[in-house]
C-alpha cells in the first residue's frame, strides 16, 4: 500500500479508501452485506494496509457504523484507522434528525460516536449541501466539534464549487475550522467535476476522495454485462447510458492490452490525478479490494490515458 497526505494536511492516509456503504442491515440495499458478511472485507483491508474507512450515519440507518466500529475493535487498533464518517442524510423525522443545523450536527455525531464505539473520528464530513441552514450555523458547529476533540478534520461531500466556496468563505471569516477533503463522484463516465470543483480544491489544498470510483461497478465489466446491483438498483442503472458504451471499450481494450482486470486499469487512471487522495472503493467480492490495491502498481502512459479520456462526452452533474 501506499500512503499521502490529506491534501494540505498532515494526515497521512491510505492510496485506497474502504467503503462502507455496501455493509448494513439488509434491506437498505439488495446488494449490502449483513455483519457477518462483512467481516472478511475488514480483515482484508487491515492485510492490505488500507487504513481510511469510510462510513456514514445513513448507511444501512446507523448498522453500517456499528459495523465499522466492531470490526476496529476486532481486527485493529483505533490508532491504525483513519476513521471518517457523514452528517446531514435523514436519521429520524425529528428537528435534529437531518441537515446541517446546529441541532442536527450535535446530536448526529454524538449518535454516530455511540455507533462507532469510539470517542472521536477523524474525518466528519457533511454529507450533501443544506439550503435551509445559514452556512455560518453550520461552520460554527462544526468548528465547535472540533475544538472539543470530537472530530479531528474536516470534509464536505457532493455539491455546487460556489456552495463549497461559500462555506470555505464563512469558515475564513468566522476564524473556524475549514475542510480539508471533498468526497464527491468522479471517475471516467462522470467527470464534470473537473470544470470548477478539482480545480478549486487543487488550488485551495482540499483533498479529493471521490467515491464511485469505478462507476457503480460499470468500468470493471464489458459493456452489456450485467450484475445483481446493476439489474437492481437505479442509481448504478445510470451508468448504462449510450454515450458510456465508448468509454466501458476503452477501459477494455487497455485492459486487454496489459492482461488485467478493467477495474486496475480505471483506478490507476484516477490515480494519476494530483487532486485525488484517496479512491473510496466499495467490496462486495473478494477481489475488489485486491485489484484496488493492485492498481497502485500500474503506471499508464500518456497515450493510454489519452485513449481513454478521449471517448468522454459531457453531461449533467450527476452525484448519485
Amino acid at each position: 500500500m501506499e500512503y499521502r497526505m490529506l491534501g494540505g494536511t498532515g494526515l497521512k492516509v491510505s492510496r485506497v479508501a474502504l467503503g462502507c456503504m455496501s455493509f448494513g442491515d439488509r434491506g437498505f440495499h439488495d446488494w449490502t452485506l449483513d455483519e457477518e458478511a462483512a467481516q472478511p472485507f475488514f480483515q482484508q483491508a487491515v492485510e492490505l494496509g488500507i487504513t481510511l474507512w469510510d462510513t456514514a450515519n445513513v448507511y444501512g440507518l446507523g448498522s453500517s457504523e456499528e459495523f465499522v466500529g466492531r470490526a476496529i475493535e476486532k481486527f485493529a487498533r483505533r490508532e491504525e484507522i483513519v476513521l471518517a464518517t457523514k452528517v446531514s442524510g435523514k436519521m429520524h423525522d425529528g428537528p435534529g434528525g437531518s441537515g446541517l443545523s446546529r441541532k442536527a450536527i450535535l446530536e448526529q455525531l454524538d449518535a454516530s460516536l455511540t455507533r462507532l464505539g469510539t470517542d472521536y473520528v477523524d474525518l466528519y464530513q457533511i454529507h450533501r449541501f443544506d439550503p435551509d441552514t445559514p452556512v455560518e450555523e453550520t461552520m460554527e458547529a462544526l468548528h465547535d466539534v472540533v475544538k472539543a476533540g470530537k472530530v479531528r478534520y474536516l470534509g464536505a461531500s457532493s455539491m455546487w464549487a460556489w456552495q463549497f466556496a461559500k462555506l470555505q468563505h464563512a469558515a475564513a471569516l468566522g476564524g473556524w475550522t475549514r475542510f480539508v477533503s471533498m468526497q464527491n463522484q468522479y471517475n471516467l463516465l462522470k467527470r464534470e467535476e473537473e470544470r470548477e470543483m478539482l480545480p478549486m480544491c487543487a488550488d485551495t489544498g482540499v483533498g479529493c476522495v471521490p467515491y464511485s470510483p469505478l462507476g457503480k461497478g460499470r468500468l470493471t465489466r464489458p459493456w452489456g454485462a450485467h450484475t445483481a446491483r446493476a439489474d437492481s438498483d437505479q442509481v448504478a442503472k445510470s451508468f448504462d447510458l449510450d454515450i458510456d458504451q465508448p468509454v466501458v471499450e476503452a477501459v477494455q481494450q487497455v485492459a486487454e492490452e496489459r492482461g488485467v482486470p478493467m477495474a486496475q486499469v480505471s483506478l490507476a487512471w484516477l490515480l494519476t490525478k494530483s487532486v485525488v487522495s484517496a479512491p473510496i472503493v466499495g467490496a462486495t467480492k473478494p477481489h475488489h479490494l485486491a485489484d484496488a490495491a493492485a492498481a497502485l502498481d500500474i503506471e499508464l502512459s500518456d497515450e493510454e490515458i489519452r485513449r481513454l479520456e478521449e471517448p468522454y462526452t459531457t453531461q449533467p452533474a450527476y452525484w448519485w
